[in-house]
């Protein structure tokens, strides 16, 4: 078993208990309180800008043939799940502007960003996002909310295309080879932060 399947075996009952959690049930049902979804949004777009960032970082150690992955990475999250995040906050009255990190995005994004002072350590503790958003994606999309704004927000992260982003980091992760036991202790720290992530502040 590769370094990244044995990761993601690590991290599905983290996975089921995001599934469970309230803010992702109502998401799944399609009657999450606005203002919760609201609130989430923030922090994940204050959170994606860190995300960009990390990404940015270890495009500098990465590999040549590489690098291209990590900037095609950085630019996708910048361009493509921010638009998302900006076209709901207009629906959902979100203030992304004047958004403040809540605790749980602090500690995140420091995690992150201080993972990806080493390039396969880093990886392995970013793809808790990558996997579990695309894992979450495909999971909600077999029974989507018919509340339009939820569902969009499910089709973007069971999209084709964002779950071949996360093959692509996965491939890194098994390329670069960093230390298993390491790999696993970012890992499930990363996925521990997802978890934490959707106590979103009030």
């Amino acid at each position: 078993m590769s370094l990244a399947a044995h990761l993601e075996e690590l991290g599905r009952p983290l996975v089921e208990e995001q599934l469970k959690h309230p803010t992702v049930a109502g998401i799944a049902r399609g009657d999450l309180d606005e203002a919760v979804f609201r609130s989430w949004l923030e922090q994940d777009y204050l959170y994606l800008l860190d995300y960009v960032r990390v990404f940015s970082r270890l495009a500098w150690q990465a590999p040549d043939g590489h690098l291209g992955d990590l900037v095609d990475l950085a630019h996708s999250t910048f361009h493509e799940e921010m638009a998302l995040h900006r076209t709901l906050s207009a629906e959902f009255g979100a203030d992304l502007d004047g958004a403040v990190k809540g605790p749980a995005c602090v500690a995140y994004t420091g995690f992150l960003l201080d993972a990806a002072a080493s390039y396969g350590e880093g990886l392995a503790a970013l793809y808790p996002c990558m996997w579990g958003y695309s894992t979450l994606g495909a999971r909600l999309a077999e029974n989507p909310p018919d509340e339009p704004r939820y569902r969009a927000w499910v089709d973007t992260y069971a999209d084709p295309g964002f779950a071949a982003l996360t093959r692509r980091i996965a491939e890194m992760i098994d390329e670069a080879a960093p230390d298993r036991a390491a790999a696993e202790r970012y890992f499930m720290e990363g996925m521990r932060h997802e978890l934490a992530f959707w106590d979103v502040p009030a």
